[in-house]
């Protein structure tokens, strides 16, 4: 659905964006997450046409974005701040929205207004909490029936209610029309549950980008322990990280969980449990190498 490739953008002399290379599948919930000052608000004003890249492409669907009608009412963007027009109400941004998107659903924007009870169609935008705008963003962007919805701290604002109402509303949206959702954030708790495609940046560019199946099928953690001291590991298992906790060791390997446990059994241990490992956790591991702010923001 979005194909970013060797994407550069500057601003006074500052490379934001260093040769992003990205993959957003069609029909998947794609995370995008890094610490501050990593480009992703950047390389997703660039993907929305807001910005033109110095160099590299960009294509939704296939089509180049920036200056494209066509591109852009295919997708619905809700940056962290959010613009309206203050002093129209939420019908009037209704009728607004209805006429740039020609798929708008009115019918639908009608049947979910029951999911934000704290916002009347009468209220003026400009009286609203940037929690309750951030509300009528979502209301009216489900609405447009959008084959892709651009998130940027989406629900930053939002009380733990008002965030899985939303989520479940966008989760329903996914399932049932096939919704391609792209998803800025640096909290990785956030998304875990959601997201099928996640993709790291980091300076200007994105490190790490795999499938959920892909990134939980590479590493997994081990708990093993032994009568007495600990035997050399085989050395086809790719140990990443070893701590222990009197007998007991937890083992980072990365390789397939099944076969690292078969070798692992070969060592003889009293104890051997393979664990499920947080997308935090395979994050960490697998980057063992960056810098310290990048781990820093995972945790």
């Amino acid at each position: 659905m979005i194909n970013a490739k060797q994407v550069v953008k500057t601003f006074s002399g500052f490379r934001a964006l260093d040769g992003v290379n990205l993959h957003v599948p069609k029909g998947a919930v794609y995370g995008l997450v890094g610490p501050n000052g990593a480009g992703k608000s950047t390389i997703i004003r660039n993907i929305t046409g807001i910005y033109k890249p110095d160099s590299g492409t960009i294509t939704i669907d296939g089509e180049p974005v920036f200056n494209r009608v066509s591109a852009k009412e295919k997708f619905v963007y809700i940056p962290d701040d959010i613009f309206y027009f203050q002093q129209a109400t939420i019908l009037e941004m209704m009728h607004f929205y209805k006429g740039i998107y020609k798929n708008f659903d009115e019918a639908l924007f009608y049947r979910i207004r029951d999911a934000f009870p704290t916002v009347g169609l009468k209220d003026t935008i400009r009286r609203l909490s940037k929690g309750m705008q951030k509300q009528v963003a979502f209301w009216l962007g489900i609405s447009c029936r959008p084959e892709l919805m651009i998130l940027d701290e989406p629900v930053d604002g939002l009380d733990p209610v008002m965030r899985r109402q939303v989520w479940n509303l966008l989760m329903s949206d996914v399932t049932e029309h096939g919704t391609t959702i792209m998803v800025s954030s640096h909290n990785l708790r956030e998304l875990e549950d959601v997201c099928d495609h996640v993709g790291i940046m980091h300076k200007g560019k994105v490190i790490l980008e795999h499938s959920l199946k892909e990134l939980q099928s590479g590493v997994c953690k081990i708990q093993v322990a032994y009568r007495e001291q600990m035997p050399p590991l085989p050395p086809e298992v790719d140990l990443l990280h070893m701590s222990n906790l009197g007998r007991v060791y937890t083992l980072i390997v990365r390789g397939n969980p099944a076969e690292a446990k078969v070798r692992l059994q070969a060592t003889d241990p009293v104890l051997l449990d393979v664990l499920p490992l947080t997308l935090e956790e395979i994050f960490v591991y697998e980057l063992g190498g960056e810098d310290y702010e990048v781990k820093e923001i995972l945790f």
